[in-house]
């Protein structure tokens, strides 16, 4: 079956870095368009950054546009997020998440505090 696991999260400080990856398995990674959302205490889940089947466009939210980069590696079934700079506002957990066969998957998450 379909599984994502997500990983990397932790403290970071602000104006540091640091890069979640999102393991998939159960279906033919390559072909699928990969996301990244967040949610924080309170708020609705957000997209965060999308990444199509190929690598080739990328999207990002307003928000963490010219800070975020969403990457893959379609040779190890690997989405990741390179969060630079991450202001408090970031703080949150992180989803991995596809559409595959019409059915939403999501993994666990991996939650992400920005904190001095």
């Amino acid at each position: 079956q379909v599984e994502l696991v997500e990983s990397g999260g932790g403290l970071v400080q602000p104006g540091g870095s640091l890069r979640l990856s999102c393991v998939a398995s159960g279906f033919f990674f390559s072909l699928y368009e990969m996301r990244w959302y967040r949610q924080a205490p309170g708020l609705e889940r957000e997209l965060v950054a999308s990444i199509t089947s190929t690598g080739d466009n990328t999207n990002y939210a307003d928000s963490v546009k010219g800070r975020f980069t969403i990457s893959r590696d379609n040779a190890k079934n690997t989405v990741y997020l390179q969060m630079n700079s991450p202001k408090l506002q970031d703080t949150a957990v992180y989803y991995c998440q596809t559409v595959h066969h019409g059915a939403d998957y999501w993994g666990r998450g991996t939650q992400v505090t920005v904190s001095s």
